[in-house]
């Protein structure tokens, strides 16, 4: 085959094409996004209606979350789920991330506080110590109920030594909470 003339623009170098990686993002990054917004679009539908109603969020998402809680087969539930998931990939989810947080911090905040009250109520229960710290961290208390709830509950732990749910021990938890803890 005979070889063409050589023109002046193949004597040019040629600039490689340039890819960057910010243009645009890779396939498997936007199935993880994907993935995490269904994840949100799950946690956001264990909301309870409440909630989900004071959401700042589009009708149309809001609908389809409405849709998947009035849905009863196992299919129709996971394809509901997916149409939230796209759903959530065009409209602004930060209120519903918010909201979905904002729950999770308060069920850990009611826990703790559950289990600091629990805490206390061993604590005053073992020592007689610690009824002046509890004293001492709550100035407010009513002295005279703590000392009589206290002896009551380790008169019922003295009874029954392996039943430690008498009606004074539950009082004296019911005490411990309605005071706010440390």
């Amino acid at each position: 085959m005979p070889s063409l003339p050589d023109t002046p623009e193949d004597d040019a170098p040629r600039a490689a094409p340039v890819y960057s990686f910010d243009d645009k993002p890779s396939k498997t990054r936007m199935k993880q996004v994907s993935h995490e917004l269904q994840e949100l679009g799950e946690a956001v539908v264990a909301l309870p209606d409440s909630r989900i109603d004071a959401l700042e969020i589009a009708e149309e998402l809001l609908d389809a979350i409405r849709q998947y809680k009035k849905t009863r087969s196992f299919e129709g539930r996971r394809r509901q789920m997916q149409y939230i998931g796209k759903l959530m990939r065009k409209h602004e989810v930060e209120p519903i991330r918010q909201a979905v947080t904002d729950m999770q911090l308060g069920r850990a905040k009611d826990s703790l506080a559950l289990h600091q009250a629990e805490r206390w109520r061993a604590e005053l229960l073992a020592d007689d110590d610690a009824a002046t710290r509890w004293i001492s961290a709550h100035p407010q208390t009513d002295v005279q109920q703590l000392r009589s709830l206290v002896r009551a509950a380790r008169k019922d732990a003295a009874l029954e030594a392996d039943k430690r749910s008498g009606r004074a021990f539950r009082e004296l938890f019911q005490f411990i909470k309605e005071h706010p803890l440390e």
